[in-house]
């Protein structure tokens, strides 16, 4: 991934709300047992970016040792985790992180005791399209045999994918635009939606313990908050059956869908948010 495109990922946290109270303790815990709290901070006040390095072990990520201590994703607890050329991590390394993908905790496990940490995070990976990085690229030749790209691929698993609400494919960026003088939208607009939307999911979920985002969501609370009319249910019928997606899978569009419904301040599920959500899933396509 190339600078520029790592700085955009750097940039994730501006526009995630502001930490909470509470979760700026839960953070400021975190790094006060790991002895990296600067001194004059008493409390985070921002959410964490880490970007560990792909020779890290999976101890180093998940946590570890003969005293267990917090990894990596305990540190990007409230913030983000970035993963990037995630093919170049170890696999076992990468399959570590399913537990905490899925349920927000680590466990670890030792002779006489076994530990929790938190490690609710958002979890972004990066990867090219193949070993030379140029299959699909219109301006240069892919010098990659089908074996050599289909080696390249099963580094990250099915499993480990599915788990991944987004799947987005970044395309090289014209000269045209990277010299523009146009900044684009800044951060603090885009910021101020983000906190729109969670509001709208604060109180939706204003009865339930530590509930916050439509991430969070069981199945039963998406029976109760993404109901379909029948043109969307026939759409997202139509894309499970195509794509062969999963349970998870079906349950990941559908709260993608309800929080760009929320973007878009509806209170209802409409086509739109269903068709833009399976578009997110794009290496189901792929399978």
């Amino acid at each position: 991934m190339k600078a520029s495109s790592l700085h955009l990922i750097r940039m994730v946290p501006t526009i995630l709300p502001d930490l909470t109270f509470e979760e700026a303790l839960e953070t400021t815990k975190i790094y006060s047992v790991m002895g990296l709290l600067k001194n004059g901070t008493p409390l985070i006040s921002s959410r964490p970016f880490r970007a560990p390095h792909h020779t890290i072990s999976d101890a180093g990520l998940i946590g570890g040792g003969q005293i267990p201590k917090p990894g990596e994703v305990s540190l990007a607890h409230n913030g983000v985790l970035f993963l990037d050329e995630s093919p170049e991590f170890k696999k076992n390394v990468l399959e570590v992180l399913r537990q905490p993908v899925e349920d927000g905790t680590v466990t670890i496990s030792r002779a006489a005791s076994s530990l929790n940490f938190p490690a609710r995070f958002i979890l972004v990976i990066a990867f090219n399209p193949c070993p030379c990085g140029y299959l699909g690229d219109l301006k240069h030749n892919c010098k990659c045999t089908p074996t050599q790209v289909q080696r390249y691929e099963s580094r990250l698993s099915g499993p480990l994918l599915d788990r991944i609400d987004m799947h987005l494919e970044v395309p090289s960026v014209p000269y045209k635009d990277m010299s523009s003088a146009d900044s684009g939208e800044s951060s603090a607009l885009i910021k101020e939606r983000v906190q729109q939307a969670r509001s709208i999911q604060k109180k939706r979920f204003e009865q339930r313990k530590n509930y916050y985002s439509n991430g969070q969501m069981t199945p039963k609370d998406i029976k109760k908050f993404c109901i379909l009319d029948t043109p969307s249910e026939k759409l997202l019928e139509k894309a499970v059956d195509r794509l062969g997606l999963s349970a998870r899978s079906y349950h990941r569009i559908l709260k993608i869908s309800r929080t760009i419904a929320d973007l878009d301040q509806s209170e209802n599920l409409q086509t739109k948010h269903i068709a833009e959500a399976v578009q997110y899933r794009r290496l189901d396509c792929c399978k």
